[in-house]
């Protein structure tokens, strides 16, 4: 064999070791599939896009034309057809969580409208479903105005509006809440297989002693390291593009904008920072149990802080200026800007030089202390 080829095949046949190993681990496969699939389509579609089937009541004290038209408006999938009560049992309702909303229409409310008045409707939101409560008043509003508008606009001249407003949606015409967590659910999983993979591979070495037959073979720890990241990152990379294809394109009908390959390669150079963090846990931890603990400190904030779930902007300065530091953050802007955006690479070349430079920052930390931990069992 080529002398100058030895390294080559010694990192090629051990990423062989460890997809074999990773075969037999039946419990690692099922989570790598289920998070690439089931999660990801769990994920997108427990948030509904809009209001479901919320529950109201209505106290109709006026029964004119006008009230009866505010709560015909309230109709399915958006509400429960609208249940009429008295006042009496409005607070009854409330407090058993029978109804989400009530709504109190007040005697007189016609009238009032139709003479320039300002007349009030009482309503009452359950706010212990946070979700529709949110989301169901705004819907409320927005209809009582457009029905109280149209109704009196038959009486009366409309009002001139000085300023039209023309609003144009991008990326996202629909407003669509499942594109955004899918394709969020999939970056996160990244992060977290690419870490846990890698740092579960080389702690099991430990614990089962196979390391130590490592050690009495003609490999290096950078050997050893990037049989690893090549091995664990490529199972990462297949499994996000099948369910970046399949579960997000195909089942949840979400439209992709930019380069499946600019992501891929994006994802994978991230991968390699993924891995060599860890690696570097993996070295720190001194059993699986307590990687497991450390994981959990470190995938939290990861995935949190980088810009998956929440905006960075809204973020206080020191957290934005820390997490400059963290390649997950360039990678969330790298992965929403091509996916998103449809971005080239010329956009998005900043991100990618950033994720290389920390991926080489964390690779070479997590070499020393690889050789550290090999040399002290030697």
């Amino acid at each position: 064999m080529n002398t100058k080829l030895g390294p080559l095949f010694n990192v090629y046949n051990l990423g062989l070791k460890e997809f074999r190993t990773l075969l037999g681990d039946k419990v690692m496969l099922f989570l790598i599939v289920f998070m690439f699939t089931a999660s990801v389509y769990a994920d997108a579609r427990a948030r509904p896009e809009s209001l479901n089937r919320a529950s109201v009541a209505v106290v109709d004290e006026d029964r004119s034309q006008l009230s009866t038209q505010i709560i015909q408006a309230m109709q399915p999938p958006q509400f429960i057809l609208p249940k009429h009560i008295d006042l009496a049992d409005m607070d009854k309702g409330m407090d058993t969580g029978r109804y989400t909303f009530v709504l109190d229409i007040p005697p007189d409310f016609q009238r009032d409208v139709l003479a320039g008045k300002q007349p009030s409707i009482q309503l009452n939101v359950d706010s212990t479903r946070l979700s529709q409560a949110q989301t169901g008043t705004g819907y409320i509003q927005n209809i009582i105005s457009d029905e109280v508008r149209a109704f009196a606009q038959r009486f009366r001249a409309p009002a001139g509006t000085p300023v039209e407003v023309n609003i144009r949606v991008l990326f996202n015409p629909n407003l669509h809440t499942s594109w955004f967590s899918a394709i969020t659910a999939i970056i996160n999983n990244v992060t977290m297989l690419g870490i846990l993979l890698t740092g579960a591979a080389l702690i099991r070495e430990n614990e089962h002693g196979t390391i130590e037959h490592l050690l009495v073979m003609p490999v290096t720890p950078l050997e050893i390291m990037l049989s690893k990241i090549w091995s664990m990152g490529l199972i990462v990379l297949v499994v996000s593009t099948f369910s970046l294809q399949l579960i997000v394109r195909q089942f949840l009908g979400v439209t992709v904008n930019g380069s499946l390959a600019l992501f891929g390669l994006g994802t994978l150079l991230y991968l390699f920072s993924a891995a060599s963090i860890g690696i570097y846990m993996a070295t720190v931890a001194r059993s699986m149990p307590q990687f497991g603990l450390m994981s959990i400190l470190v995938l939290l904030p990861l995935q949190i802080l980088s810009g998956a779930t929440t905006p960075r902007e809204s973020m206080p300065q020191g957290v934005q200026w820390l997490m400059d530091f963290a390649p997950t953050t360039h990678y969330v802007s790298l992965a929403q800007a091509v996916l998103f955006r449809g971005a080239g690479f010329g956009v998005v070349l900043p991100q990618f030089a950033l994720v290389a430079a920390i991926g080489l920052a964390f690779f070479l930390l997590a070499h020393h202390r690889l050789r550290r931990m090999i040399g002290s069992m030697q």
